[in-house]
């Protein structure tokens, strides 16, 4: 998700048409899908052997991360009591598939009862197939360089969607195929000669795994989600979506930072201190609309969108997980409002967790101090009755003004956004 390549963002821009002016905010329609985001391997704990098991033995100790695995029952209906109908998290193939051809059918058991727990709460399931976790023996094989990585991924697959299929499930393919990659070649899983393989196997295996889920349930809805890069989008969705676009069912957007002429923060994610960056909430919506031009006939859902903070404290310039929240959905009304086809809107994170690395980043609505305390006690952030709020509401309050104006000169609305700054609309 969030990695050193989002700081690229100060490179350059991407013309966009200019924004059509409001005078409202629309509320958000009564089938929008709110919900919540996690993944396995950052929560679950108690992980087998795979390439990031192994790659986090250079970071931070992983230990059991947040425990999810032995938790999820509670965590469950944490999300169920927000009023949120989706919750998205991670069938883990190195945990049903530890050796292979071989299914651990007590971890099986687990994402049965998980995913029976989801559909019990009433939410529908989210199911992300790889979010950048694989076996520690298809790594030993040479990982997705190697064709028959593609191969054993789409038995997998086949034998997930057998289990846990329906029409009410939303499947993720590749969580963010570019950050992917990023990371196999920054933590030494891949060489750079490597990538075109890996991109190769990649569009393959996303191609026959949305065939086959649409042949068991044809009303099924997939994609893989992108991760929203700036003026190098271009480039990143180049390593799987543009190549896919004739197999999704709707966009995804994961969208974390932007950029203006007076807010360059983002370079701070190149030291990994992705608190310091100062969020940009208008440029959700140039990026809701510059997708929505590019497949007019999808709809959109922002598969993640949350803020980070350092070990929980509070921001130092007093910019709260309520203020982006609300100021990031008051966007996304806008871009419904300007006639971008929402689908959702899901919170990353449900819980503090493995930030890939370290756990000093935290973006969960449930804040867990892994590190120093043993009960990984789930805190209530102040974003747990707001969000709540806004789902119970359909939307920010009439009148809503953001906390943060829009930049001038974002890097996301590129030249429309100096020459003609996005308006606030009247109360």
């Amino acid at each position: 998700m969030r990695s050193l390549v989002f700081a690229l963002v100060l490179v350059g821009a991407m013309v966009v048409g200019a924004p059509a002016g409001a005078s409202g905010v629309p509320r958000f329609p009564a089938g929008f899908l709110w919900g919540v985001s996690s993944s396995g391997f950052q929560s679950e704990g108690s992980f087998p052997d795979s390439n990031w098991t192994r790659y986090a033995a250079r970071h931070e100790p992983y230990k059991d991360s947040v425990d999810f695995r032995h938790r999820y029952p509670a965590d469950v209906d944490r999300a169920a009591r927000l009023g949120v109908g989706v919750f998205r998290t991670s069938v883990e193939w190195a945990r049903v598939e530890p050796r292979r051809g071989h299914w651990d059918w007590k971890e099986v058991a687990y994402y049965d009862d998980l995913v029976k727990r989801i559909r019990a709460r009433g939410m529908r399931p989210m199911l992300t197939l790889n979010h950048w976790v694989h076996p520690g023996w298809a790594h030993d094989q040479g990982a997705w360089a190697n064709a028959k990585t593609a191969d054993d991924w789409l038995r997998f697959v086949r034998f997930a969607v057998a289990r846990y299929g329906g029409p009410d499930v939303l499947w993720i393919t590749f969580n963010e195929a570019s950050q992917y990659v990023f990371h196999e070649v920054t933590d030494g899983g891949l060489s750079l000669f490597d990538v075109p393989k890996m991109r190769k196997n990649l569009i393959r295996a996303h191609r026959a795994a949305y065939d086959h889920i649409h042949t068991v349930h044809p009303d099924a809805l997939v994609s893989t989600n992108v991760a929203y890069g700036n003026v190098l989008n271009g480039l990143f969705d180049q390593v799987l979506f543009t190549s896919v676009t004739d197999k999704l069912d709707f966009i995804g957007i994961d969208y974390y930072y932007g950029a203006s002429v007076l807010n360059l923060s983002a370079v701070n994610a190149l030291t990994g201190e992705y608190w310091k960056v100062k969020p940009v909430p208008e440029g959700l919506y140039y990026v809701l609309r510059q997708y929505q031009k590019r497949l007019p006939h999808l709809p959109v859902y922002v598969v993640e969108a949350g803020m980070p903070t350092d070990n929980g404290k509070p921001r130092p310039d007093g910019y709260t997980r309520s203020d982006h929240l609300r100021d990031h959905l008051y966007w996304v009304q806008r871009a419904i409002g300007d006639g971008v086809k929402m689908l959702g809107f899901n919170y990353w994170s449900l819980t503090d967790n493995y930030e890939w690395g370290s756990y000093r980043p935290r973006f969960g609505l449930y804040t867990v101090d892994v590190l120093t305390d043993p009960s990984l006690r789930r805190t209530p952030t102040d974003a747990i009755p707001t969000y709540r709020q806004i789902i119970t509401s359909r939307g920010v309050p009439p009148g809503y003004t953001p906390a943060l104006p829009p930049s001038w000169c974002s890097y996301e609305g590129s030249l429309p956004s100096c020459l003609t700054p996005l308006p606030t609309p009247p109360a």
